[in-house]
């Protein structure tokens, strides 16, 4: 729950993980399930650490999409359920924006105009974001998002699920110059992504290898220098081209200190500021979604009589 004046007052979240690595990755249909048994006792959770009740809600917001059809049905299928009942506007949020709006959050946040690196498991996107609700794709990945690049490579190298953080925690140990994988896309004009061939790269390094564990140590550092260097290039095009001196970074993947580490110096080396929410708020959560929520509240934006979901739902179609 977020209060314009009070900041976040509370924040719930139930994970999945534990569910989903029995069988090594999402299961829709068993997310949708486990969505609608414990939506309603993680609002009432909330309810009761802030001490508000529904007297006290002025909006309810709610992730329309991008995502999974099923959980975005349940999802908005409560939110509206609730709204009705307690005789409330309801707002619809793009996830994407959640992420993007963050670091708002924080005590020390970016002011508009920014340039926002948004990295997760499904999307890999620069966005130019000239004030709220004014927002332009940039650059996008063509294939695999660096998210999705994380969670194969963790499988090559034998990881449970979720690989992605595996993946980081084994580099650690390994030397990220012991192969020699590509930056794509970093020889071509533009500011696309594209990583399914670093997936290709760590797949043929294994065959040509013993795949002892310091051998996989390797590989993953080698991986993960690959993708941040990747994406430090194309923020650094990206910076040049706009003239900004701001970036956020946002997203699971920005939980990632490599990647963290090298877009801060990158931004430092120019004189600028790097921005990136706290780490429990680079994943999912509601935190994101109700101060967009709030943000949308105020300019005006409600939500239709149908209950409405968007599986693919570009930041840009938000823009105003």
């Amino acid at each position: 729950m977020y209060d314009s004046q009070k900041g976040l007052v509370s924040n719930r979240l139930y994970s999945q993980i534990d569910m989903h690595a029995m069988y090594g990755g999402v299961v829709p249909e068993l997310a949708s399930r486990d969505h609608i048994r414990k939506a309603v006792p993680l609002i009432r959770a909330a309810l009761d650490e802030s001490s508000c009740g529904p007297e006290d809600i002025d909006a309810v917001c709610y992730t329309a999409g991008p995502g999974l059809v099923g959980a975005l049905m349940v999802g908005a299928t409560v939110a509206r359920s609730l709204a009705y009942a307690w005789n409330r506007p309801a707002v619809p949020v793009n996830h994407m924006e959640g992420h993007l709006l963050a670091p708002m959050l924080e005590e020390v946040h970016p002011e508009f105009p920014f340039l926002a690196l948004l990295v997760s498991g499904g999307h890999t996107l620069i966005i130019l974001a000239e004030d709220f609700a004014r927002y332009k794709i940039l650059g996008e990945s063509i294939d695999d998002a660096a998210g999705e690049a994380f969670d194969k490579t963790a499988k090559l190298l034998g990881l449970p699920y979720p690989g992605g953080p595996l993946v980081s925690k084994l580099a650690l140990s390994g030397n990220p110059k012991a192969w020699k994988f590509p930056r794509p896309m970093t020889d071509r004009p533009g500011l696309d992504f594209s990583f399914s061939g670093l997936k290709t790269a760590v797949a043929n390094a294994l065959g040509h290898s013993d795949a002892s564990d310091g051998v996989k140590a390797d590989i993953a550092a080698s991986f993960e220098a690959a993708v941040s260097d990747t994406l430090a290039f194309k923020c650094a095009r990206a910076l040049d081209d706009t003239g900004l001196k701001q970036l956020v970074v946002a997203g699971g993947v920005s939980a990632n200190l490599r990647i963290r580490n090298s877009l801060n110096d990158l931004m430092k080396a120019r004189g600028g500021r790097m921005f990136c929410p706290r780490l429990s708020f680079c994943t999912d959560n509601a935190a994101m979604i109700a101060y967009a929520g709030l943000r949308r509240f105020q300019i005006g934006q409600r939500a239709g009589n149908a209950i409405e979901v968007y599986p693919r739902w570009s930041l840009e179609a938000v823009s105003l």
